[in-house]
């Protein structure tokens, strides 16, 4: 299992059912039984599933009596949103330069094309 939090994080969600309950619990808290209704898995299979999320700092559940509601954690998605634009602003700043560097051939084509339409004109 990988020991870095980011790891722990695109681990967990590598997994389709994981990514759903994720989803759900976007929307609003759940008790493990109402997350497993969807699912035709037992309801220790959605613990399972449940405790990968919570290893990985995606969900919580308070301590106490069942049924305890099971939370989504924005702090999870924080280091990911960070990780996401870090390279998300690299690209885009490659795709500044490339455009820079279009924008200058472009602009040294239309200064040729004059250069050309000048020396046509001279007898």
């Amino acid at each position: 299992m990988p020991t870095d939090a980011l790891s722990r994080v695109f681990a967990a969600l590598a997994d389709p059912t994981r990514r759903d309950i994720v989803a759900r619990l976007a929307v609003a808290d759940a008790t493990v039984n109402q997350l497993a209704e969807p699912y035709r898995m037992s309801v220790q299979a959605v613990y399972k599933h449940l405790r990968v999320l919570e290893e990985a700092g995606l969900v919580s559940r308070p301590p106490g009596p069942q049924p305890r509601p099971v939370r989504l954690e924005a702090g999870a998605f924080d280091l990911l949103e960070e990780w996401i634009e870090r390279y998300r602003r690299r690209a885009e700043e490659r795709y500044r330069r490339l455009d820079r560097v279009l924008a200058a051939m472009d602009q040294a084509g239309e200064h040729a094309g004059e250069h050309d339409e000048h020396e046509e004109r001279q007898p």
